[in-house]
């Protein structure tokens, strides 16, 4: 299926995704804390790798990361534009994603990985969080 934007316009909009605040992601798990009395977690923490919230206390980073951007296999997406750029920056990114969380591990912290479509099942991520609360 052929792009409906041009070239120039896809670009433009795929500059604007950002790496934080995605209401897909990290707004959903932010209605799990509250709905679930989870507190002590903190946005935009300084450390490496930027977790999307940590639990400084206990030394855990959680990552809500995109299924898309990030590699999940769950929905079978391929780019069909401009293919190898995509598939080349998605492989850059689980790459980094496993450098961080071997760096953050080593450091003496906790990493947990919840993908974009497991904030559907509550009680997935919550059996994730509880393990380590």
């Amino acid at each position: 299926m052929a792009d409906t934007f041009s070239k120039e316009k896809r670009s433009e909009i795929m500059r604007r995704v950002k790496s934080s605040r995605n209401k897909s992601t990290e707004i959903k798990l932010i209605e799990l804390f509250k709905i679930c009395s989870i507190k002590g977690w903190r946005r935009n923490y300084r450390i490496f790798g930027k977790p999307d919230f940590v639990f400084l206390k206990l030394k855990l980073a959680i990552f809500v990361d995109g299924c898309f951007w990030h590699g999940h296999e769950c929905r079978k997406t391929k780019p069909l534009q401009n293919s190898n750029y995509w598939l080349a920056k998605i492989d850059r990114n689980i790459i980094r994603d496993q450098e961080v969380t071997h760096y953050l591990i080593h450091k003496g912290w906790h990493v947990i990985r919840i993908w974009e479509c497991e904030l559907k099942d509550y009680n997935k991520i919550t059996q994730k969080i509880d393990s380590l609360i």
